[in-house]
């Protein structure tokens, strides 16, 4: 699949907004504290991704009824669903320089994910977080993303990188009182 950014200009997906606040005290501490391991910036996404999908559980995996949206929100309360978990991650990246995208997946409902620059191509990344039958990897040779779609049950890849996260998924996060009520209401199409 040809992933194709929506907007041409690459310091659009440096940017910081509401949503991807990499100049956030917290983002930026927590993205000094893992440059430090980091010998360049590959390890220093592998790093990133690892901590996001490792550290900060799934909110459904884990049972927990907040809804976080904004990255610092999510690195504060340690917790997000895989939204949540893609902006937390695009800030780590983007405080580092690396430029990042928002993309997205559709199951039952869309799925989020990231997409970072190296070697002047895009490489889709799943910081969801792993459990039985989930074992999303950091990779530049080839996904190695937590689900794959199966067009026979009408999944699909949506091939579009976005500079700033979908504004339907954000308004889901935004609107939610809780997790359960989100769960009703989440994006089924973009």
């Amino acid at each position: 699949m040809e992933l194709i950014q929506n907007t041409p200009d690459l310091s659009a997906y440096l940017a910081a907004d509401e949503v991807i606040d990499h100049h956030h005290p917290l983002v930026r501490r927590t993205a000094a504290r893992l440059a430090r391991d980091a010998e360049d910036s590959y390890a220093y996404a592998r790093l990133a991704f690892e901590f996001v999908r490792d550290t900060i559980p799934h909110s459904q995996d884990s049972g927990d009824p907040r809804v976080t949206w904004r990255a610092s929100d999510v690195l504060e309360q340690g917790t997000g669903i895989c939204y949540a978990k893609s902006h937390a991650l695009a800030a780590l990246l983007r405080a580092e320089d690396i430029p990042t995208a928002l993309c997205y997946q559709k199951f039952d409902v869309v799925h989020g994910l990231v997409a970072v620059r190296f070697n002047g191509a895009w490489h889709r990344q799943d910081p969801r977080g792993n459990k039985p039958g989930v074992d999303a990897q950091f990779s530049l040779d080839g996904e190695r993303l937590a689900f794959a779609p199966d067009p026979e049950f009408n999944e699909l890849d949506y091939p579009v990188l976005y500079a700033e996260p979908h504004p339907l998924v954000v308004d889901a996060l935004r609107a939610a009182p809780d997790r359960a009520y989100l769960w009703k209401t989440l994006p089924t199409a973009l």
